[in-house]
């Protein structure tokens, strides 16, 4: 039996105006506004009829030149990553000490959370098999970690966990052991939640302040949240966390869209007020619900449980019940979220129509969030000093070595949208790619020339790994909805 939201039905002529496409010349203007605003002026988002937006270079790049750095419109870290690394909520940069880094996940290991073995883009594959815009996760990590294990580290011969003491532990935590030469790599300060939660924390104030302003002060569960109910919150988040955390990233997108229409609305009362004298707007007054979608809006959409890939346990003949069962998930999310942040003058983003295409926003735009540890570059900083030195300070490294074990080296790792990124079409023979250089400290998506790209080329990269067969490829991209006709696969084509 198909799930009904009465939502859809009473809101249903406001929910097709905004999930009407939008005209090419508003399509322009944003991109166009953002390239300028990014300064990536060796850039032009142009749209064609067959393959939508097209991003073409506007100058000359040579090879391992900076193509693009794009921020993100909304990301999250993952929920299982949260054990292995401490970042910015907000801009997913490393934060508090080498230190703190290192005693806070081998305390969080002894309370028995569980520590990952890989990079893992999914939560629960039954449930969805996402799709990603390229294989960063596993491209971008290997990539930086060669650059930087180029010889042999002696740390990542070590394969089992040996504890440290409570002492030891508390120690780190506190911060009254100091490593040697871990000032060599000093992380901005941990910045509070302003709304008083323990699950946010920031590199800095003004990351704190446009988290808060942007996503958090309706998703915080602390004391300062502006949500209806905190505790609802937390039955999201926690329903998030043991089915799909794509769930978490639809809810920052409806949160940042209401926060974005309250600031539209007090500037319009704020003008009538200065202009006519009278107090007050028309509450139900959608276009500036228009306007604080439209980034949105820009994204290509479909509804979730249509796009999301059948996982290879499921059987065709059950893809129905699947899609279903997908269907009905998202429901019970979007009712929890409700419960949570409904806000009357923006109801129809809390339609269950709305709510699919957010997810499936996603699911076919996502690209992965990398950010590399700083902890691997400082054991493998003591790994390349001179003897004598390498030998003093393994002393103090080599039995925080042996507990971490495997997992010293873990990154951040999470999912996001990127406005400009998620414009470049796929070829399997790319001339870019996401990449992670060393310098690059945060979550925003990096993309690097493969090869020389001519003023006027278009800026491509690969959805998927474009070492695979043709066929092979052919049936991943038919997940995105089309057929790859790149000079690569016109040659493989038998």
């Amino acid at each position: 039996m198909d799930v009904i939201c009465p939502l859809d039905l009473e809101f249903s002529d406001k929910i097709s105006l905004l999930l009407k496409p939008p005209s090419p010349n508003d399509v322009q203007n944003y991109f166009d506004k953002i390239i300028e605003e990014r300064q990536c002026l060796g850039l032009k988002i142009k749209q064609d009829g067959e393959f939508g937006k097209c991003v073409f270079a506007e100058s000359e790049f040579k090879e391992g030149d900076l193509v693009l750095k794009d921020q993100m419109l909304v990301g999250a870290q993952h929920s299982s990553n949260k054990v292995d690394c401490l970042v910015c909520s907000y801009c997913f940069r490393f934060i508090g000490s080498i230190e703190l880094q290192i005693g806070r996940k081998l305390y969080l290991q002894q309370l028995g959370l569980s520590v990952r073995k890989e990079c893992d883009t999914e939560t629960h594959s039954h449930i969805s098999k996402k799709c990603r815009l390229d294989d960063s996760s596993d491209e971008e990590d290997d990539s930086y970690r060669t650059s930087h294990n180029e010889g042999s580290c002696s740390y990542s011969q070590q394969k089992e966990a040996i504890p440290l003491s409570q002492e030891v532990l508390e120690s780190l935590l506190k911060g009254d052991v100091k490593l040697p030469y871990s000032s060599q790599f000093n992380l901005p300060s941990s910045v509070p939640c302003p709304g008083g939660c323990d699950e946010a924390q920031y590199c800095s104030k003004s990351c704190a302040d446009a988290d808060w302003e942007l996503f958090h002060s309706l998703l915080c569960t602390g004391k300062n949240s502006v949500s209806a109910s905190r505790e609802s919150i937390v039955n999201f988040i926690e329903h998030a966390n043991e089915t799909n955390d794509i769930f978490i990233l639809a809810a920052k997108t409806i949160s940042s869209t209401i926060s974005r229409y309250k600031k539209l609305k007090a500037a319009q009362t704020e003008r009538r007020e200065r202009f006519t004298g009278k107090n007050g707007i028309d509450s139900s007054e959608f276009s500036l619900l228009l306007e604080a979608w439209k980034p949105v809006s820009m994204g290509y959409r479909r509804r979730w449980w249509e796009c999301v890939a059948l996982p290879d346990d499921v059987d065709s003949c059950n893809e129905t019940s699947f899609r279903m069962e997908i269907k009905e998930l998202a429901f019970k999310s979007l009712d929890l979220l409700k419960k949570a942040i409904f806000d009357k003058e923006c109801a129809p983003l809390f339609s269950l129509e709305i709510y699919g295409q957010i997810i499936g926003m996603f699911e076919l735009n996502n690209l992965d969030l990398v950010v590399a540890s700083p902890v691997e570059d400082y054991f493998l900083y003591v790994d390349d000093l001179p003897d004598k030195e390498k030998e003093e300070a393994e002393r103090t490294t080599r039995p925080l070595l042996d507990a971490l074990g495997d997992d010293y080296s873990a990154c951040c790792e999470g999912s996001a949208f990127f406005p400009l990124q998620s414009c470049m079409n796929h070829s399997c023979c790319p001339n870019a790619k996401a990449f992670k250089r060393e310098e690059d400290k945060d979550g925003q998506a990096t993309i690097i020339a493969l090869q020389p790209i001519s003023k006027g080329e278009e800026v491509t990269i690969s959805y998927i790994d474009e070492d695979l067969p043709f066929e092979e490829r052919q049936a991943l991209l038919a997940d995105y909805g089309f057929r790859c006709k790149c000079k690569k696969c016109r040659e493989d084509d038998p």
